[in-house]
C-alpha cells in the first residue's frame, strides 16, 4: 500500500470514529430532530450544553444502583413530589436524562412538556465510567440550571457525593458545597429546603 493510501485510510477511520460531543445544537432544533423521528428512543444520546453526547452503556451494577436509588426516594417522595428515572429535563441548552429525578406534581402536568429546573428538587447520576463527566459537564449543567441539589452515585469510590448551593449562570457554574457520604452514613433528603428523611448509603449502593 502507498503512502498515500495509507494516509487516505487512516483519515478515513479517524472520521468514521466520532468522538463526543459530536454535533452543536439548541434545545429548539434538538427538539425538532425528535419530533421528526431524525433521533428516537433507541438512539443513545443526550443534549449537554447544546452538545449532542453519547450516553455510555450500563453494567449490572449501574442498573441495580439506580433501581435501588429510585426505589429508596419512591419510598420517602411526600405527597405532591414523584420519583423518575433516565426521562428527560429541560434546561436552557441541555436535555440530560438522569438516573434518577424527583419532580414537583403529578406526571400528567407533563404531558406536554419536561420537567424544568423549577419543577426539579433532586438529580441522581450513578456513576461508574461516566464519574469525570458527571463532576464535570452534569454538575456544570445543574448548578447553571439552579437545580438544588445534585447527586453523584460514585460506584468507582463506593461513595455518594452531594453538591448543594448552585451557582446559577455564572463564567464558572458550580456548586459552592460538596458533602461525601460513605455506606455506614444516611443522607437527608432535602424538598424545596426541608428534609423529608434519610437515605442509608448502603441501601443504594449494589
Amino acid at each position: 500500500m502507498s503512502i498515500d493510501a495509507q494516509r487516505a485510510t487512516r483519515t478515513s477511520t479517524t472520521l468514521a470514529v466520532p468522538d463526543s460531543p459530536i454535533w452543536r445544537l439548541s434545545i429548539a432544533q434538538y427538539h425538532q430532530m425528535v419530533q421528526a423521528g431524525i433521533l428516537t428512543d433507541d438512539d443513545p444520546v443526550e443534549l449537554l450544553e447544546g452538545w449532542l453526547v453519547t450516553k455510555m452503556p450500563k453494567n449490572p451494577p449501574h442498573r441495580l444502583a439506580t433501581q435501588l436509588m429510585r426505589e429508596a426516594l419512591a419510598q420517602l417522595a411526600p405527597i405532591g413530589w414523584y420519583v423518575d428515572a433516565q426521562e428527560p429535563i429541560t434546561t436552557a441548552d441541555s436535555e440530560p436524562e438522569p438516573d434518577v429525578v424527583i419532580v414537583r406534581g403529578d406526571r400528567r402536568q407533563y404531558r406536554d412538556r419536561h420537567p424544568g429546573p423549577e419543577d426539579v428538587a433532586l438529580v441522581v447520576e450513578v456513576s461508574d465510567s461516566t464519574l469525570q463527566r458527571d463532576r464535570t459537564m452534569k454538575q456544570r449543567l445543574y448548578a447553571t440550571a439552579g437545580i438544588a441539589v445534585y447527586w453523584i452515585v460514585n460506584l468507582v469510590d463506593g461513595q455518594v457525593e452531594v453538591y448543594q448551593e448552585p451557582s446559577g449562570p455564572a463564567s464558572e457554574p458550580h456548586y459552592a458545597r460538596r458533602d461525601d457520604y460513605r455506606r455506614e452514613a444516611a443522607i437527608p433528603l432535602m424538598l424545596d429546603g426541608e428534609s423529608v428523611g434519610v437515605v442509608d448509603v448502603e441501601a443504594v449502593l449494589p
